[in-house]
Formats: structure tokens, sequence, C-alpha cells
């Protein structure tokens, strides 16, 4: 039979600790919360333990860790995770860089696709990364991969006009309801 835990937090009775197991999200603290309200109602440790679905060598842990910081103490902890690539100025000047859109003369293409920005962000920041995440930064920035399709820097609306009034198969923009059937 293993020894006795002493909780030496009074804030809360067992009951209250219930309580907040039910109305707490995360599913690990609620059975932490369970498991010091089972040592509170005078169970041992083996049995609260057991009862809370962990090991007995975990719960004193756990008791440690509420004696000192209270019950926020016996939230899960989430690891902070890897550094993001880009700093927020950095995406901040990539955001500039795709609504102003690339000179063809000095990007050598007519529109930033994902791989043309991969590349200019490998050149500016030095960062390699995948076309993907180029896209899922995009997403972040509030833009999309879509763009509208490019037009010629040569291109004389008036031609176009005059093309369209002489031009003998020009027939209009087409309708998109269904003709009826001839039969």
């Amino acid at each position: 039979m293993g020894a006795a835990v002493k909780i030496t937090r009074t804030d809360y009775t067992s009951a209250e600790l219930r309580g907040l197991g039910g109305r707490c999200s995360d599913g690990a603290q609620v059975r932490r919360l369970l498991a010091l309200a089972l040592v509170l109602d005078g169970h041992s440790r083996t049995q609260a333990a057991a009862l809370s679905g962990m090991n007995r060598q975990t719960l004193p842990d756990w008791v440690h860790r509420y004696n000192a910081v209270g019950v926020d103490g016996l939230k899960s902890l989430r690891a902070p995770g890897r550094a993001p690539a880009l700093t927020q100025a950095q995406k901040a000047q990539l955001r500039e860089l795709v609504i102003q859109g690339p000179d063809p003369a000095v990007d050598a293409v007519p529109r930033w696709r994902c791989v043309d920005l991969r590349a200019e962000v490998a050149r500016r920041f030095s960062v390699e990364v995948h076309e993907g995440t180029i896209g899922r930064w995009l997403h972040e920035l509030g833009l999309t991969r879509l763009q509208p399709r490019p037009v010629h820097p040569r291109k004389d609306p008036e031609a176009e006009v005059a093309f369209k009034k002489t031009s003998p198969t020009w027939s209009g923009p087409r309708s998109r309801t269904p003709q009826p059937d001839a039969r």
C-alpha cells in the first residue's frame, strides 16, 4: 500500500475541486483535479491514482505541483514549438511584395506563384521553405494563391474594342443558360 500524500493547500474542498473539474476543458487537468479530490476524501495514493487512471508514482508529483502553484499548476503545458522561419516584420515585407506584384523587368515573372515567392523569400531572407509553407503564409496574411490572369504590358484596349466590333467571329460573351432542345 502506498504512503499517503499530504495536500497542504486549503483553497478548495474535494467537492469544489470536482466542481472545477466539471468546468474545465482540459481532460488531463480534470483527471488531476479528481485525483486530488480523492486524496482530500482520504483515499490512499494507490486508490486515488488507480481511480483517476494514472500511475501511483505520478500522483505525488501533481500533489506537490498543486501545493506549490494551485489549480493552474495542474494544467497541461504545451511546448512552445519551433521558432518561426520569418519574423513578423519579414512577413509584413512579404505581404507588401505580394500586393505590389512583380516587376517583369526585374523579377522575370508576370505574376507571383508560390514557387516564385519561395525563391524570392530565399533570396531576400535566406530562408528555404516548401511551396506549401508559402501558401500557408499567404493564407495567414489574408492573401490567396489564386491570382488574376496577367495582362500584357503592351495591350491596347482601343484595338481590342475595334477588333470586337469588326470581327466576324466575335459573337459576344456566351450565355450560361441552357438552351432548350429543338425536339
